[in-house]
């Protein structure tokens, strides 16, 4: 019979190299589907041998065991088409070159090799005249798409997406979908299973064409593109959603913490309106001491109460009230005390509220605040550290430059009396710098009154004492007369630190109460710090330090006008190495006699070093500042000196002479004269008084070096009973004397 030479008889030799996972599938279906490929294609596909590196090594059982070689050459150059899936670059170029060599055709799945090679391979198999194919991607195992050979050559990559209608096969249960069901708005089957990439797009339809008409297949091809209308709107505006939502966060955080408003409430008051359900309520009583100033406050909050009672007799309700003091006085108790007592609107704010980074925001927060207190008249308003806004206008200012903090006292300046003023609203306002306010701020129809809050006397502090130590468990035998007596100079503010550094100290001690002693040293503690019985001192400082401050007291207890001693110490405190406590006659006028005599006590350390050692140390230089500065005002300032006579060079607007004095050369000259004379006859006074009495300076000195700390008792035994009465004991013997003729 003779042999048929159609195509149906005709067969291909088939060598695959790798029998791995994707390998051993494509065996298995060459193997299966040979009989289909035959009746469609006209050609039997025979795999005859797979190339392997370990024939004996357990693999997929669709893999015929006699069909194992490890000679992969000898596949490669054997066959009529060449399958590698060996992976990998080498060995597998060298295997399909020599593959084109023998005349076979190649298919491969190599994408590394396709990436580094491909222009390489190309031309060699055209060269040899055989066919190059390679795939793109593999789904499950099947080799799906044949890009053409021409398609790496600088071509434009289009995404493709598959579905495989096997679906429900075993080997695709495990598969996902790729795509998001919700963006593509279909139904979870329609979504696709496997995505890859191919070349370009129009080289792939033209060669899938190609070979579904050369294989006579019915498979067809469809393109189709979808849009998500919903979906595509949501990702054009996302980007804005998020840069807008990210600029209101930054406006709101740079407008302070969020607030309603946000960038936008920036012009509004910062003013905090006090209530009274939810803070506690302060009272006069609450205020000790503080007479003067109270009286005054309490015509205001009775203004506020009875406004008729005022108005019906053509009188107007004063615009506002400026309190001046030393800081600590008590100055923003009173005005609390005030809203408490006034039972009335109260706006609380500080100067520096008004202050901001921005030009005009002082002015217009300064609009919106007495807007407010308009709406809610009659009330208070009470600004604190108005100096932060209501400087002199016109001073260490560029010229034409916009200054912020003028245009802000301007507007304060027309809303307290001008034509859109306000009435039934009373502004309260504090500061501890009225010599540097704006003199348009302090007239009359402004700040119709400036109520002085001083320093507290010794009955104000005494009354003081008794309000701080309500709360603190004080001993029995607690004397507060004693305790305002030690205290002079303190404000309301240090009598309360005072109280609290005291309780502090008691339960360092394991006190169950505060005593006398606790006091004491919470009074060092404030006035000269914290005492450091580490300091080292070799034995001629504290010689040195002690007759300095026996000095001190010696020159103090035998002058009349000079400030009787309290305590003294040379255990080193802050930065002293010695200190002594005095207690200082509260004057409220100074003679010359009386000022003499506080410079001869503060230079009495340096004159005991001259007296005892015939040497000076660098120890008096506190006392030489002090007492430079007393000779200094008696001569420029108070007219105490002859030769200078009634003058004062001292300027209440203008304190600081910094470029310019107001006296001459020739004066000036005169002036640092009569400052020296002052100093060292007071030096020289100082030492003939302890040259008379260095036998008790001695003593003093030596129980000093002994004890380290001595008191007024210790000072009565080696000297005697002062000869001049204490200006407390006189004070006290008054009051006595007119509390008898009272009863």
């Amino acid at each position: 019979m003779a042999q048929d030479s159609s195509p149906a008889q005709r067969t291909l030799t088939v060598g695959v190299l790798g029998a791995g996972t994707v390998g051993s599938q494509v065996i298995r279906l060459l193997i299966e589907q040979a009989d289909d490929f035959a009746a469609r294609s006209g050609a039997r596909l025979e795999v005859t041998g797979v190339a392997v590196r370990d024939v004996n090594a357990p693999r997929d059982v669709s893999v015929p065991q006699d069909l194992l070689t490890d000679d992969a050459t000898a596949v490669a150059t054997g066959n009529d088409l060449v399958i590698e899936l060996i992976g990998g670059i080498e060995p597998a170029r060298t295997l399909i070159l020599a593959a084109f060599k023998a005349g076979a055709s190649v298919i491969t799945g190599n994408k590394a090799l396709i990436a580094a090679h491909g222009p390489e391979l190309y031309a060699a198999a055209a060269a040899a005249g055989t066919d190059f194919y390679y795939e793109a991607a593999v789904a499950g195992a099947i080799p799906v798409v044949y890009a053409l050979r021409e398609s790496m050559a600088g071509d434009r990559v289009t995404s493709v997406l598959g579905i495989v209608n096997a679906l429900k096969k075993e080997e695709h249960k495990e598969v996902k979908p790729t795509g998001n069901t919700f963006m593509q708005g279909a139904n979870a089957g329609d979504v696709p299973q496997y995505r890859f990439e191919l070349g370009d797009l129009s080289n792939f339809e033209n060669r899938f064409d190609q070979i579904v008409k050369d294989n006579n297949l019915s498979t067809t091809r469809e393109n189709k593109t979808e849009q998500n209308i919903f979906g595509d709107l949501l990702f054009s505006i996302l980007p804005f959603i998020v840069i807008i939502g990210l600029w209101i966060y930054i406006m709101r955080r740079m407008a302070g913490g969020g607030g309603a408003g946000g960038i936008f409430s920036i012009g509004k008051s910062k003013a905090r309106v006090f209530d009274e359900k939810k803070e506690t309520r302060v009272t006069f009583q609450d205020v000790a001491g503080l007479e003067g100033a109270k009286e005054e406050v309490q015509e205001i909050v009775d203004f506020l109460k009875n406004p008729d009672k005022y108005t019906s007799l053509g009188g107007k309700i004063p615009r506002g009230a400026l309190l001046v003091g030393p800081p600590g006085t008590g100055k923003t108790l009173l005005a609390k005390a005030v809203a408490g007592e006034a039972q009335v609107p109260f706006f609380s704010l500080s100067g520096s509220d008004f202050v901001e980074m921005f030009v005009g925001v002082g002015a217009s927060r300064v609009r919106d605040l007495f807007k407010q207190a308009k709406e809610k008249s009659p009330c208070i308003i009470f600004i604190d550290e108005i100096d932060a806004i209501g400087r002199a206008r016109g001073k260490n200012v560029l010229t034409g430059a916009n200054d912020e903090r003028e245009n802000t006292l301007n507007q304060l300046l027309t809303e307290m009396d001008g034509f859109g003023s306000h009435t039934n609203v009373i502004v309260l306002a504090a500061t501890n710098r009225a010599d540097i306010l704006d003199k348009a701020l302090m007239r009359a129809g402004r700040f119709d009154r400036q109520i002085y809050v001083e320093l507290p006397n010794l009955n104000e502090r005494k009354q003081i004492f008794e309000v701080h130590l309500r709360p603190i468990k004080t001993a029995e035998t607690l004397d507060i007369d004693f305790l305002a007596k030690q205290t002079p100079g303190f404000s309301g503010a240090d009598i309360a630190n005072v109280c609290n550094e005291a309780a502090l100290i008691a339960a360092r001690k394991g006190k169950t109460a505060v005593s006398k002693q606790e006091f004491l040293d919470a009074v060092d503690r404030i006035v000269g710090g914290l005492e450091k019985k580490t300091k080292i001192l070799t034995p001629e400082e504290r010689k040195t330090i002690a007759f300095h401050e026996a000095g001190h007291a010696t020159v103090s207890w035998l002058l009349e006008h000079a400030a009787p001693l309290v305590k003294v110490t040379i255990v080193p405190r802050g930065q002293s190495l010695g200190a002594a406590w005095y207690l200082p006659e509260e004057r409220q006028i100074v003679r010359t006699e009386q000022i003499l005599d506080e410079m001869c006590a503060a230079l009495g350390g340096r004159a005991a070093e001259k007296v005892i050692f015939d040497k000076i140390s660098t120890g008096a230089l506190s006392d030489l500042e002090k007492v430079t500065k007393q000779a200094r005002a008696m001569v420029t300032i108070y007219g105490l000196n002859d030769k200078i006579g009634n003058l004062t060079y001292y300027d209440s607007a203008q304190a600081d002479y910094s470029f310019t004095k107001p006296y001459s050369e020739k004066t000036a000259h005169l002036i640092d004269e009569e400052i020296s004379k002052i100093i060292e006859e007071q030096y020289q006074r100082a030492i003939d008084i302890l040259t008379e009495n260095k036998d008790k300076l001695t003593t003093l000195a030596n129980l000093l070096l002994e004890r380290e700390v001595i008191f007024r008792e210790d000072l009565e035994n080696i000297f005697g009973k002062r000869k001049f009465k204490d200006p407390h004991d006189i004070i006290e013997e008054e009051e006595d004397k007119s509390s008898e003729v009272v009863s």
